[in-house]
């Protein structure tokens, strides 16, 4: 059935118009400027209309299984569906949900009684089409975990696996390159006194010996595997070049300015957390986000822990790196697609599928009116 979209602020690739947009059987079949005048034409009131968002790394799934430290959801799909309604609610049309294959310290000891429950729940819902939206799977592989080639082998297969992130959490490198900043975050946990410095030396112990043999694994086995993969927390230049030998095309969250020069003079591709720009700097004490994209650095951005902070975080580069709407909602639409593979969705363009969110700014903080997924409300 045809609908017609009209009065909306078309976010096209290169450019805003003022226009009406068409769309029949899940598909965009026309795009043109002014205002139509058909029977039945829904007037969008002067909203934006953009593509649906494309969130390649999100870690919000965890927390409706893991609401408080030590609670734990007892309805696996109830807490996938809340996830899935959170996403939608935010203009998240395709989302990679990051689970993580690995990592079970202390501090996160229930990932590992969840680790396929999770796995479980995405494949239910999308299997049985029980999501608002598009659900993909973003295996985070923890190389410091010694039973990471076991978590692996129980995901491949399934067939929502479609990128992986190699991963380095060990005390004094990259993301905890500066050991007390891991110790704030532990005390932010909950965590205190004797048990910070017990958990960082275990954490030390249990990483010596396992990254090396599990990044060899890993490489060979993604290699021929035909999923996207990503290097986490790049640092230095060094990281950036073992990433590109790995086979990586993504270098997401670098921690550094050098760092993502670096992948821009390798051709790997850039993502940064949303939460980063929109806080204006890392919680963890890396490069801002901010910096790498007025540097033109910055290739995509994801929204990591906060779902809601993709759509605020590029309306947010156009007021502090300069960015116009077209180019900054490209970085959360049709550059995460193209990272991803994805070529029918991403843009408002004849024949893509018909995945819109629309909009509205109440000051400078976006209000997200309806969502569309292949043409078909979901918000």
């Amino acid at each position: 059935m045809e609908a017609i979209l009209t009065n909306a602020r078309l976010i096209l690739e290169d450019r805003v118009i003022d226009g009406t947009l068409v769309h029949e059987s899940g598909r965009i079949r026309a795009i043109d400027e002014g205002r139509s005048h058909a029977p039945g034409a829904v007037d969008c009131e002067g909203a934006y209309l953009a593509p649906g968002l494309i969130d390649l790394h999100t870690d919000a799934l965890e927390g409706h299984f893991i609401p408080r430290p030590k609670v734990i959801w007892p309805d696996a799909r109830a807490a996938a569906l809340a996830h899935d309604g959170q996403m939608a609610a935010s203009g998240v049309t395709t989302v990679y949900d990051a689970i993580c294959a690995g990592g079970f310290d202390q501090a996160k000891a229930d990932r590992r009684a969840l680790y396929e429950v999770m796995l479980d729940a995405v494949e239910e819902g999308t299997t049985r089409g029980l999501f608002r939206v598009d659900h993909r799977i973003h295996l985070r592989c923890e190389l410091t975990d010694r039973t990471l080639p076991e978590l692996v082998d129980a995901a491949l297969g399934r067939p929502n696996l479609a990128l992986a992130s190699l991963m380095d959490h060990t005390p004094g490198t990259r993301q905890w390159r500066n050991v007390e900043h891991l110790k704030v975050y532990l005390t932010g946990i909950g965590k205190g006194g004797a048990d910070i410095d017990a958990e960082v030396a275990d954490r030390i112990e249990r990483a010596r010996g396992a990254v090396a043999g599990n990044y060899d694994k890993m490489v060979a086995l993604f290699s021929s595997s035909g999923i996207v993969l990503a290097s986490h927390d790049d640092t230095t230049p060094d990281h950036v070049r073992e990433a590109v030998e790995a086979g990586c095309t993504i270098s997401e969250f670098p921690t550094t300015l050098e760092a993502a020069r670096a992948a821009r003079q390798s051709n790997l591709a850039t993502i940064g957390g949303a939460p980063n720009v929109v806080r204006g700097g890392s919680h963890s004490g890396g490069v801002s986000m901010r910096d790498l994209a007025a540097e033109g650095l910055l290739d995509a951005l994801a929204s990591d822990y906060v779902p809601a902070s993709l759509l605020q975080a590029a309306l947010a580069l156009t007021r502090t790196a300069g960015l116009s709407i077209p180019a900054a909602l490209a970085l959360v639409t049709a550059a995460p697609a193209r990272l991803a593979g994805l070529d029918d969705r991403g843009r408002l363009a004849e024949g893509l599928r018909a995945d819109l969110v629309s909009f509205r700014l109440a000051e400078d903080t976006p209000v997200v009116g309806e969502v569309l997924l292949a043409g078909r409300r979901v918000f």
